[in-house]
């Protein structure tokens, strides 16, 4: 499982939501691009990116600063955030990017997220966010009564790399990942699970490697790694630990 630092791009800044929440919002450099090259000079191997702004209006807002991450960040990088053609996929491909997250589309127009996974076969990442179990759309300001577990096992067969599962109730708030959601949503798909949301300090990390379920292959972390309560080396360290499933 590996450990991967978010960068949430607003305005162009590095900043980090409460819930979901445009009002709540915090910003922690004006630098996305430096903020990248501290944590891969701390150990990150991947880093999770998200135009904000992009996502909200439904086409790229960010782009120049996610062009400065891509050039410079060293490790490998997966983009989202208002990504609902295929010429922004494209796009964010052709700067560098690894992979690129397909969320509000996936639940709006299937055929694009397949198409998308034809032709980049192991490149698209789908991105479920949930509140309270279901898929909420839009950059999180428009909710549905479509389960993440139902719309998972809709793209079960189409080549996906990941699944990135967010519990929005838990994003920024630093309360624990809901590792039960997570675990729930493995066992339902044949598709690698990448947890996020709620991260709130190395316990997390442990509680979730601990697990050892060769199906939840990463976990994004934003907030805790901001404000200190999570430090990336130890983090990585606790990811990596073998442990000893009591009987």
């Amino acid at each position: 499982m590996i450990i991967i630092p978010a960068i949430d791009v607003k305005d162009g800044k590095c900043v980090r939501l409460r819930q979901g929440d445009f009002s709540r919002v915090t910003v922690y450099s004006a630098d996305p691009a430096e903020m990248a090259r501290k944590w891969r000079d701390l150990g990150a191997q991947r880093i999770h990116v998200v135009d904000l702004d992009g996502s909200r209006e439904g086409r790229p807002v960010n782009a120049g600063a996610i062009r400065l991450i891509l050039e410079d960040a060293g490790v490998p990088v997966e983009v989202g955030g208002g990504i609902r053609n295929m010429e922004t996929v494209e796009t964010y491909l052709g700067m560098g990017a690894g992979w690129v997250i397909l969320g509000t589309s996936a639940l709006k127009d299937g055929d694009f997220l397949r198409e998308a996974c034809r032709r980049y076969p192991g490149r698209i990442i789908l991105g479920i966010d949930a509140k309270d179990g279901n898929v909420a759309v839009e950059g999180w300001t428009e909710n549905t009564d479509r389960s993440a577990a139902s719309l998972a096992k809709k793209y079960e067969e189409i080549g996906l790399h990941a699944i990135v599962y967010t519990d929005i109730m838990r994003d920024g708030m630093e309360t624990g990942v809901n590792v039960e959601a997570t675990v729930k949503i493995a066992e339902s798909v044949n598709i690698p699970i990448i947890a996020s949301g709620g991260v709130s300090g190395i316990r997390d990390i442990e509680r979730l490697a601990e697990i050892a379920d060769p199906r939840i292959i990463g976990v994004i972390t934003g907030k805790a790694l901001y404000t200190g309560a999570l430090d990336l080396r130890e983090a990585i360290r606790a990811s990596q630990r073998k442990f000893v499933q009591s009987s």
